[in-house]
């Protein structure tokens, strides 16, 4: 795994932020997590209580997609020990996810498994409620999940897979809990993606279609070397 590939996974997680059958059920969510109504989010007094009850929520589907990167980077070691073919094939699944997010190829795009996340609720536990979303969720997210999960099968360790799928999980937990400590202005930022979803699915999928081919035509350390720049500008030693 290099360096770079955590900002992809972290912006992976983002993406799936936006996908179809999480950021229109982020409200109801937040609201079964918090036992806040939907309609009194957002209202004085409301934003830390929403955004404690996040944290076990977030765990559980953390704790859910590392288990898949560790199984990812455990059946990527076992069945490829060629770098490069392992790079090539994620760079192609890259590709195909990028143009099924762009709309130009057939993905799905309903919540499955909704016995799953009601089971959570009578449980009254977050993390099941978690761990369920990221179940339900994955038919949905998969063609950006199954990209991350590729890429943690080409990592070089077990740690390094299990890692991977950390950060994307960051990525997609971030916006969920600043969605909850910031509802009202949120809402405004949910009205604007709406707006602009297509033109947010067209640069999304661009950017995967971009790094699979990077990775595929195997020219990904391009883009490393331009990180280093940027780092340099920044004043920032490089890791890499």
């Amino acid at each position: 795994m290099s360096w770079t590939e955590l900002p992809v996974a972290f912006l992976a997680g983002m993406v799936s932020f936006l996908a179809p059958c999480v950021l229109p059920l982020v409200p109801g969510y937040l609201s079964a997590i918090s036992a806040v109504d939907a309609e009194n989010l957002g209202q004085p007094g409301t934003a830390r209580r929403v955004v404690v009850s996040s944290v076990p929520f977030v765990l559980g589907f953390t704790a859910f997609f590392v288990l898949l990167g560790v199984g990812a980077a455990l059946i990527g070691g076992r069945l490829f020990a060629d770098q490069f073919l392992l790079e090539r094939i994620a760079g192609f699944v890259l590709v195909v996810f990028g143009l099924a997010f762009m709309g130009l190829l057939p993905w799905p795009e309903r919540l499955m498994g909704a016995g799953l996340v009601q089971g959570a609720r009578s449980r009254g536990s977050r993390v099941l409620l978690g761990g369920a979303f990221a179940v339900c969720a994955a038919p949905c997210i998969g063609p950006v999940l199954a990209a991350i999960l590729v890429l943690a099968g080409s990592s070089g360790t077990v740690l390094e897979g299990a890692a991977l799928l950390g950060v994307y999980s960051l990525g997609l937990a971030l916006p969920f809990v600043l969605a909850g400590a910031v509802f009202t202005r949120a809402m405004s930022a949910f009205r604007w993606l709406r707006d602009h979803y297509r033109a947010i699915q067209i640069g999304g999928g661009a950017i995967m279609v971009a790094l699979g081919l990077l990775l595929f035509f195997e020219r990904f350390y391009v883009l490393r070397v331009y990180l280093n720049r940027f780092l340099e500008w920044l004043g920032l030693e490089p890791a890499f």
